[in-house]
Parts: structure tokens; sequence; C-alpha cells
């Protein structure tokens, strides 16, 4: 019985999400309309494909074990900086000014949008280059925590689950498209909310109630941190913790696939919503997740983090719980890591074939030419990253796993400096750019071979991807200066957007 009930959610959770793919079909039969749902997605839509692009079963299993095991109840402080920094400040700081000069640019990835902003077709194709390279491998570090969850609720084996939830949203993202993606992230979304919320409660009681859970976690200790570290303010190791903090926080404003939601939105007014709705989501599922992982030491002598590793820790937590609520947990974690997988994908796909393919590789290419590559190369990365995923797992090639964890500060350091400041100051030049793509990259890339010789603060991907972030924000106005303005006359015709009178 209690697998039939488990079965039954995952069967009707599956069903929606191909059905609104269905129906949005219709919908995406053109480029504008595949890529970014027309530019006129709703607040609430586009703040649910934002924060669930945000959040994968990355954060639910992995991060918030790891670094609730490191920093105790403090690391719930990472959600708060995914909520303020990561999500408040980014809409505020980027929402109107990223959807007013990507549609006056006609911008609809990353690329394009360096491109005409920087007057560069040499830019497009590098920043296409450095996403292709980073967001695969990143595809699948998605299904990392599916294993054991799978295995603890139906016993299955961790190649079949991954491939069935690849299967299944490429189903919907091939057919829908982004509004496929963004209802999806919708429903999703509820669910994670809904979900955390549910966990959370659960596994205090498990516990004796809050004020007993963190009397119980200032008791512990370890070899180098002494009884009431881990139930402290800001833990025991708060450097380290700000790592984390700027990084999965501060790194969203850089990253292809969140930027480009805000692309999509339908208007000024929508972005002030939205940004409310999206900050609170954050707190919610971001600081949930965090939370619930802070209090992963009270099970200890249920876990050996030193063999069975970080990701071990949430699914032991959650081992006792019911059957409804263990499907709720694994469909909450489906939904965290089919949201990020479409969005991830989806901007993979748009971005190879608007900015490599078209014009670069075939001259002449007819809006349903754009269209069939885009879905078969949806369906190509998705195979792609199915089987880095597979070939990690089964053999535990730590080359891939570190090439996944470098994935995020990558992206975001060579992308987060010149995309802001190229909204807002007119003498950032092309070459501050390509100077901000090539330090993150050849850092975060040395950091794989040779991070045992980094300074010790940064020798961890997290820190220098945070390292890479705050130094290509000294780096593109320095570099700028130094070098040759751009043409006056062609940053005034890009700039001119904001001078216009928004269209509601």
């Amino acid at each position: 019985m209690d697998l039939f009930i488990k079965i039954a959610m995952l069967v009707v959770f599956f069903g929606s999400m191909i059905g609104v793919g269905i129906y949005c079909r219709k919908k995406s039969t053109d480029v504008n309309s595949f890529v970014l749902g027309g530019r006129s997605v709703g607040p609430w839509l586009t703040a649910f494909a934002y924060g669930t692009s945000y959040f994968s079963a990355v954060v639910f299993v992995g991060y918030a074990g790891q670094f609730g095991w490191k920093y105790g109840i403090a690391a719930a402080w990472a959600g708060v900086g995914n909520a303020i920094l990561g999500s408040l400040l980014a809409w505020l700081v980027l929402g109107k000014r990223t959807r007013v000069m990507s549609q006056h640019l006609n911008s609809a990835t990353m690329p394009q949008f360096f491109e005409s902003r920087y007057n560069s077709k040499a830019l497009k194709l590098a920043a296409s280059a450095v996403i292709f390279i980073f967001l695969i491998p990143y595809t699948a570090s998605l299904y990392n925590g599916l294993s054991r969850l799978f295995k603890m609720a139906f016993n299955i084996d961790y190649s079949v689950c991954v491939i069935v939830m690849a299967v299944l949203t490429a189903i919907y993202v091939i057919a829908g498209g982004y509004m496929a993606t963004a209802i999806n992230d919708f429903i999703q979304g509820i669910i994670m909310i809904f979900g955390i919320i549910a966990v959370i409660v659960a596994v205090l009681n498990q516990n004796g109630g809050l004020t007993e859970a963190v009397e119980a976690l200032g008791q512990v200790s370890d070899e180098t941190n002494a009884a009431g570290s881990f139930n402290s303010l800001f833990g025991p190791d708060p450097t380290g913790l700000l790592g984390v903090v700027l990084l999965t926080s501060l790194g969203t404003w850089g990253l292809p696939q969140m930027v480009q939601k805000f692309y999509a939105i339908k208007n000024e007014k929508a972005i002030g919503k939205g940004t409310v709705i999206s900050t609170i989501f954050a707190l919610i599922v971001a600081g949930g997740c965090y939370f619930l992982g802070g209090f992963g030491r009270l099970y200890s002598d249920k876990v050996d983090v030193a063999a069975e590793g970080f990701d071990s820790i949430i699914p032991t937590m959650l081992g006792d719980l019911g059957p409804i609520l263990i499907g709720i947990v694994v469909i909450l974690v489906l939904s965290a890591s089919m949201s990020t997988l479409s969005s991830l994908v989806l901007t993979s796909s748009s971005t190879l074939t608007l900015d490599f393919i078209k014009d670069s590789v075939v001259k002449k290419l007819s809006e349903k030419k754009q269209l069939l590559i885009m879905r078969i190369l949806i369906a190509v990365f998705i195979a792609i990253s199915v089987v880095i995923a597979l070939i990690q797992h089964n053999s535990k090639v730590t080359f891939i796993a570190q090439l996944m964890g470098v994935s995020w500060g990558a992206l975001a350091g060579a992308f987060l400096a010149p995309f802001l400041y190229g909204l807002y100051w007119k003498r950032t030049t092309a070459l501050s750019v390509w100077a901000s793509i090539i330090f993150s990259t050849v850092v975060m890339i040395a950091n794989i071979f040779w991070g045992k010789y980094f300074p010790s603060i940064i020798q961890s991907p997290i820190n220098a991807g945070a390292f890479c972030m705050l130094a290509g924000l000294i780096i593109v106005p320095v570099v700028s200066l130094m070098s040759k303005p751009p043409k006056k006359e062609y940053v005034e015709k890009v700039f001119s957007c904001y001078n216009k009178e928004e269209v509601k």
C-alpha cells in the first residue's frame, strides 16, 4: 500500500508535466515564443521560473547536507543571502534594465546581448562557447542526490530514475519551450514550498521540537569544533560561510539561465510583483533547505559522512518519515531537478543555435529550421548530461565531479561584471569583457588541476568562484578605463532605450 501511494503520486506528477508540454506546443511556433514565451510572461510564472531554476536537487540534497554539516544552523544564512542578494537585489538591480535593453537590442540570449551591447561578434561566439562548456557538466550535477532518495523510497536503480527524469523533462521542454517550462516551474515551485515546510516540521518533531533540536545541536562537537559551535549565530567558520553566501547568492546575477528570465517578463509592473514573489519563494525554499541541513549532525550515529559523502545526510534524516511524506520529498527533489534541468538545456540549445550555428555555421537559417535544431539540441544536451551523470556515479571519476563544482563559479565569474556594467555604464569596453571572461575561466579551470597550490582561502571551488565574481567587478572598470572608449554614437544608440517610456 505504501509503494502504491508513492507510485500514484509520481504518476500524477509526471502526467501533469507532460500535459502542460502538450498544451503549450501550439504557443511555441516561432523562435521568440519558444525561447522567451513571446516576452509576455507574467510575474508569478517568471518569479517561480527564476526560483525553481535557482534551487535544484543540488541545493536540497547536496548543499543543504554539506553546509549544514559544516556550519550547523548558521547555514540558514545562505538561504537568507539567496533571498536578499540572489533574488531581491537581483530583481531590483537587473530586472527592469535587462528587459528594456534586451528588447531594444533584440537579444534573446546573453551572448546576443554581449554582441549587440559591445558591438563584437567575437564576444558572442566566446560567450556561447563558455556557456556550452560549463552548462553541460552543471546539468549532470542535477541528478546528484536522486540515487539515495529513490533507493530509499522505491529501491530503484539510479540509472533508471535518471533516464526517466531526463526523458520526461525532454518531452515537455521540446514540446512547449519556455512557456511549458514556466508553467511547470510554477507547479513544481508550489510543490517545493509545501514540501520543504512539511519536511522541516516532520524532522523537528522527530527531535522533540525546535527548542530541543537546537539544544541538542549545541551539545555536538568534533575534532576541530567545540560544543556550541553548530547552534551559534554564525557557525564554526564564518569566513567559509561568507564564501558560500556570496557564490550561491551573487552568482545568479551572471548566470545566463537566470538572467534570461528577465528577458521574457511582460512589463515593468510585472517586475515589481515578481520581485516580491521571488524573494519570498527564495526565503522559504532556500532558507528552509539550509535550515533543515543544519540539523544533520543530530543523525551522526546513522550516517558515515567520510564513507558515504555529504549527499547521504539529507536522505538519512528523511528515512523514517511516513510513505506520504517520503513521496512528497521525492516529488520535491524531482521538481527541483527537472525545473533547473529544463532551464539549463533550453538556455544551452538556444545559445548554440542562435549564437553559434546561425549566421556563423549556417548563413541562412529559417525560423522553422532554428526551432528544429533547438529541439534536437535539447534532446542531445539532456542525453549528454545523463551519460556524464552515469559515468560519474558508476566510476566515481573525480575530474567530472570537480568540473561540475566549478561550473557555477566559472559562469558567474565570467559574465556577472560584464553584464552588470553593460546595463549601467556607457564606458564599459569589449576588451574589459574579454578580460573578465578569460580571467574567470582560467582561474576556475586551474582550480581543478592545481587548487591545492591556491591560497587556502580560495582552494575550494566555491570560494574560488566567489573570488572570480568579486575580481570581475574590479577588472571590468579598470580595464575599461585603461582601454580605448567605445564609439559614443553607438553607445548612445544602445542606451537610448532608457530614454523612452516603456510600453506597458
